[in-house]
């Protein structure tokens, strides 16, 4: 009987123990949301409204041009860029009050820098011959297309802001040759000693500016209606 009660006496005492060490025990600590680990690496906005001026230097705008029809292979893909942009944003600590405006000089626009075709990666890796370059440079200042003669400057100016102040999505009109049309364009921003940095890419379609697509041979060899725009905006306060 003694040794029973002495088990049951144990027992007891191993019990407590295990509950009072339980109790006692650090709480696992909760993963914090991705977001806010993201937002840190991209540093804190402004407190106040901030004006900025785009740094044209440090900018840079890639338009990705892709050669589509049935002897595609005898064409390239090309790569317009500039960094010659120009422009303001002006952030609100209440993001719908932000305003961008952007403008691109049309005959800034290089065809092909040689940098900028590595940066885009394998469907842009084959070597594109000076006067292909020239070619495109030549089609795409053309009156059915951008017409730089006429219209020097696509213009890019923010209607509404939404999102946060690192991922803001932002709608904005484009405006090239006498056309206007609005797009959705999703952003990353991070900012750093009184710099804001803005990141991000949108599709438009030439016809929809009233512009047509290079073509020959009946569309066997052409470029296709679609184009792809990435770009880096440094802005300094």
């Amino acid at each position: 009987m003694r040794l029973v009660t002495r088990k049951a006496i144990v027992g007891v005492w191993i019990v407590a123990v295990s509950a009072v060490l339980t109790a006692c025990r650090a709480p696992e600590p909760k993963a914090g949301p991705a977001q806010t680990a993201t937002d840190a690496a991209a540093g804190s906005p402004p407190s106040s409204v901030t004006r900025y001026r785009v740094d044209g230097s440090a900018s840079q705008l890639h338009v990705l041009v892709y050669r589509g029809g049935a002897l595609a292979r005898l064409g390239h893909n090309h790569v317009l860029s500039t960094e010659q942009l120009s422009g303001a944003v002006v952030i609100d600590p209440q993001l719908e009050r932000s305003q961008l405006v952007l403008d691109l000089p049309v005959n800034s626009f290089v065809v092909d820098d040689p940098h900028a075709r590595a940066q885009e990666g394998e469907d842009f890796s084959a070597e594109v011959p000076a006067d292909a370059r020239e070619g495109t440079r030549g089609n795409l200042l053309r009156e059915e297309v951008l017409d730089g003669a006429k219209f020097p400057t696509i213009t890019l100016r923010a209607t509404k802001v939404g999102g946060t102040h690192h991922q803001p999505t932002v709608m904005v009109n484009i405006v090239i040759k006498d056309a206007t049309r609005q797009i959705e364009v999703p952003v990353k921003i991070s900012y750093a000693h009184q710099t804001l940095t803005a990141r991000g890419e949108f599709t438009v379609k030439q016809t929809d500016f009233g512009m047509t697509p290079f073509s020959v041979g009946m569309g066997a060899l052409q470029v296709r209606d679609e184009l792809r725009i990435r770009f880096t905006i440094v802005a300094r306060a």
